[in-house]
């Protein structure tokens, strides 16, 4: 069953009619209604094509946000090898937000490390909708050195609307936690390559995306804070929070502009909820792509590489 979102219920109608032409169809043998299916059938194509052409960014925070779009579990599943889930901070406890281990990527021994929300409701309340506590960034950064001892590549899918800020967590220290896992991003002397797959969100994402190169689906978002919470902060009214996206410039087409990524990665028609088999397929040519820029590169020039990214971020598209 198709979860729509609020902007597409013309869409959800006129193929909720053509679905309802062809089970009466399946009940009276005798009834033909293959011609009307097939009308409606591309009128909803067009309209699809419509609503996804010239997407604002508050809409596309709702496709970032879709819950059947493919998660962190999916593209591990589906792009990479002889995948060794790894466990725990060797401090506190396991974090089930953040999942991370040992693989191969087109044969290449790598560490993938990301942020899992979940896919049912069971799932989403064990992985907390995929913000980490401090624990889970601990095991980032875990992760990480291990990577840079073995001088294996670090590829991060990052997936949350934030770090978890409960209680607990700042008593355990999350912005100590976060602050320590975007400085391991920057230490080591592997590259590290970033993919925003949906929510790009505050420092819980900056955590694993500090990368020598870092990409974003189509209809991903990256922001310091949410909409609702920058127009709770600014206008003190989360109903603003349609002014915020526009004013965050969030989308990957602002970031790409602005420098803050390298590329942006076209999504399947509908999105990638519509089509997840092609957008993970599209991330795995985009990681290939972005692994190949780095090849060669040795340790000192990896890490220079990425610092001078972040030092000169900023300069590119201001006039914008």
């Amino acid at each position: 069953m198709t979860n729509y979102l609020d902007f597409e219920k013309p869409l959800a109608e006129i193929e909720g009619k053509a679905e309802e032409l062809r089970s009466m169809a399946r009940q009276n043998e005798e009834m033909d209604v293959a011609d009307e299916a097939a009308a409606l059938d591309r009128k909803a194509g067009e309209l699809l094509e419509e609503l996804y052409e010239n997407l604002t960014p508050w809409r596309k925070c709702q496709v970032a946000r879709h819950p059947d779009r493919p998660h962190c579990q999916d593209y591990i599943e589906a792009l990479f090898t002889e995948f060794t889930p790894l466990a725990g901070d060797r401090n506190f406890a396991d974090d089930h937000a953040v999942m991370g281990g040992l693989a191969r990527f087109n044969d290449q021994p790598v560490v993938v490390i990301g942020q899992e929300k979940g896919n049912n409701t069971k799932s989403r309340i064990e992985r907390n909708f995929g913000m980490a506590r401090p624990e889970g960034y601990r095991k980032a950064i875990r992760l990480m050195e291990m990577a840079d001892k073995f001088n294996l590549p670090i590829i991060t899918l990052v997936d949350t609307p934030g770090a978890y800020p409960g209680k607990g967590a700042e008593e355990r220290g999350q912005s100590e936690a976060i602050a320590r896992s975007t400085e391991k991003c920057l230490q080591v002397g592997v590259p590290v390559i970033s993919v925003i797959i949906g929510e790009g969100g505050s420092g819980g994402a900056v955590a694993l995306a500090t990368a020598n190169k870092l990409a974003m689906l189509e209809h991903s978002v990256y922001s310091v804070i949410t909409p609702e919470g920058c127009a709770s902060i600014l206008w003190k009214n989360s109903d603003k929070m349609r002014e915020a996206a526009e004013a965050l410039r969030l989308t990957a087409a602002d970031l790409l502009q602005l420098g803050v990524v390298d590329r942006s990665i076209r999504e399947p028609k509908g999105g990638a909820h519509r089509g997840a088999e092609d957008a993970i397929k599209a991330v795995g040519s985009a990681i290939s792509e972005m692994l190949k820029d780095v090849e060669g590169m040795d340790r000192q020039q990896v890490i220079n590489a990425r610092r001078q990214k972040f030092m000169s971020m900023g300069s590119k598209g201001l006039a914008a």
